[in-house]
């Protein structure tokens, strides 16, 4: 069945970095957007970012704008999100999904989602 796996989220402290992944199994990322979502305690999932694969072309959330990038990596089914300036509101669980052809404003459009990870920011 196909699905996204993410990487292993963590603990790090305000200001620090963290890097996920998300790995596609199968299915190609040819075809398809990715993005990457966040949903925080208490609050509805987002979308950050998301990375249009056909024309490799990124979109941000103002909220991680200059401090997230997304990245995809074209020897292996693997798309990245590299985050810096990390701060505790960044608290959340992130996950990737998969949108036809092109990133969607809308979360109805997006399928083979992953599990999610745990990433915390806390001094």
């Amino acid at each position: 069945q196909p699905q996204f796996m993410e990487s292993e989220g963590g603990s790090v402290q305000p200001g620090g970095s963290l890097r996920l992944s998300c790995t596609a199994f199968g299915f190609t990322l040819d075809q398809n957007a990715i993005g990457w979502f966040r949903q925080a305690p208490g609050k509805e999932r987002e979308g950050i970012s998301c990375i249009n694969t056909r024309e490799d072309s990124m979109t941000y959330a103002d909220s991680v704008k200059g401090r997230f990038t997304i990245s995809r990596d074209y020897t292996k089914p693997i798309v990245y999100l590299q985050m810096n300036s990390l701060k505790p509101e960044d608290t959340a669980v992130y996950s990737c999904a998969a949108a036809r052809y092109y990133c969607s404003d809308s979360q109805n459009d997006y399928y083979y989602w992953g599990q999610g990870t745990q990433v915390t920011v806390s001094s």
